[in-house]
């Protein structure tokens, strides 16, 4: 039995479809009414949903930039004999920026968690997803934070293969995998190959990290983000593995094939 976290999100929606084709038991967990219920700030709900699992996929996205939901759920696999876990981390964690900022450092935390707990672990550190540009169907422009940085723009469909990957064979425990797409790409690059597809023009917009706090988001969550961002703006994430190949044995997807698969999502 496989627990699925963040069931309901970008990633742990395909790894819980890739899964279901494969006819492999799993329990997909969620603070909704979908699947199974449960909830990181609920350590009973926990222990429930860990209940019989042999291994568990570790996904969290605390609106506030923390580890807690990371270490509650290590606590409960742990306690309840699970076998294994592999965590959905970020790609740069544990980097220090000039100004001494640790890059991804909730994320950091959890890892050396995982790493530490007697369980076998595999971690996965993908790039910018490529369905981060979905902000454009809402405004009808890319909001561009990065500036001209370039980034390994990743499928998120193949984060998920990786995972499934990861979950399902021994092969992969004690491994860290950095994600990425075929291709660096800087936002006003994904804009333009995004217009080919679409056949009409996508502008971007640049936006501050002091944006983040007008629009209402977390103070330590924009923290975070301004931090990772200006990372990438000095270069910083210009970086290109052939991690998912090794793993699925196919080169990964790049940008545009996403772009073309997901039209229909842009209006």
């Amino acid at each position: 039995m496989i627990l699925i976290t963040g069931a309901t999100g970008t990633i742990g929606r395909e790894v819980v479809r890739l899964l279901a084709d494969r006819d492999v038991p799993f329990r997909a967990m969620s603070r909704g009414s979908t699947g199974f219920r449960a909830d990181f700030d609920d350590p009973a709900s926990l222990r429930r949903a860990v209940d019989g699992v042999d291994t568990a996929f570790l996904l969290t996205a605390p609106a506030t930039a923390t580890s807690r939901h990371d270490l509650a759920l290590l606590d409960a696999a742990k306690a309840a004999g699970v076998a294994k876990v592999v965590k959905l981390s970020a790609i740069g964690t544990g980097e220090t920026t000039p100004e001494g900022r640790v890059i991804g450092a909730w994320h950091l935390e959890g890892e050396r968690a995982l790493r530490a707990s007697g369980l076998a672990w595999t971690i996965l550190r993908p790039s910018s997803f490529a369905s981060n540009v979905l902000r454009f169907a809402e405004d009808g422009r890319l909001a561009n934070l990065t500036g001209d940085g370039k980034q390994g723009v990743v499928d998120p469909r193949d984060v998920a293969a990786v995972a499934v990957e990861a979950l399902t064979a021994t092969v992969h425990n004690g491994r860290i995998y950095t994600l990425t797409g075929p291709d660096l790409l800087s936002v006003p690059e994904q804009a333009a190959q995004l217009s080919q597809v679409l056949g009409r023009p996508v502008d971007t917009v640049e936006v501050s990290p002091e944006h983040l706090l007008g629009s209402g988001m977390d103070e330590a969550a924009a923290a975070e983000v301004a931090a990772g961002t200006a990372w990438v703006r000095d270069g910083h994430n210009a970086i290109v593995t052939d991690d998912v190949e090794r793993v699925l044995g196919r080169p990964p997807t790049g940008f545009t094939a996403w772009a073309g698969d997901h039209a229909a999502l842009f209006g």
